[in-house]
């Protein structure tokens, strides 16, 4: 009796022991795949604050020619456009002047020159007459703008003409005075 109770507490200690067995093989056999899991990966490396700085300004230096350089061409660039623009404007501004002094001019011409009196009543002839006051405004003052272009135009050739004459008189001083 006593040598099979030994035998069956022989047997419950291997059925233990072959139990363990599995649960350790159970929680060994992932130990690969777990180990690859729990490995850590360094995905940024840590830098000094020198190192930074000193990659800061490298990279600084290497950029700001360029970036004032752009800029620079940008600027020049805004400022020709500004230029044009003016010019366009400037443009526009004479043209609409000689616009308005031909339609002053055909519209004076259609009616005839008649003035206040070729209204067409009572009520129109005091737009009418303020319209054509108003056309007349316009040509005279186009008129006054083309005189006073050319009244400077001649002013700048007297000028050219006069330093020409003096340089020509003193031309012949110089070489006598040689």
């Amino acid at each position: 009796m006593a040598l099979e109770g030994c035998v069956s507490s022989l047997r419950s200690s291997m059925q233990l022991l072959d139990s363990s067995i599995n649960i350790l093989d159970e929680g060994v056999n992932d130990f690969p795949r777990l180990a690859k899991v729990l490995q850590t990966t360094r995905h940024f490396e840590l830098i000094s604050e020198p190192d930074l700085h000193q990659a800061q300004s490298t990279l600084l230096s290497e950029i700001r020619p360029e970036v004032e350089s752009l800029l620079l061409r940008v600027q020049n660039y805004l400022d020709k456009l500004e230029r044009r623009e003016q010019s366009l404007i400037a443009k526009c501004d004479l043209n609409e002047g000689r616009l308005g002094s031909t339609s002053s001019e055909s519209a004076f011409a259609t009616s005839g020159g008649r003035g206040a009196s070729g209204g067409t009543g009572a009520g129109g002839s005091g737009k009418a007459l303020s319209a054509i006051q108003e056309m007349k405004y316009k040509q005279l003052r186009a008129k006054k703008q083309r005189l006073s272009y050319s009244v400077e135009t001649l002013e700048l050739q007297a000028k050219q003409r006069e330093r020409q004459l003096r340089m020509s008189m003193a031309a012949p001083q110089q070489f006598y005075d040689d």
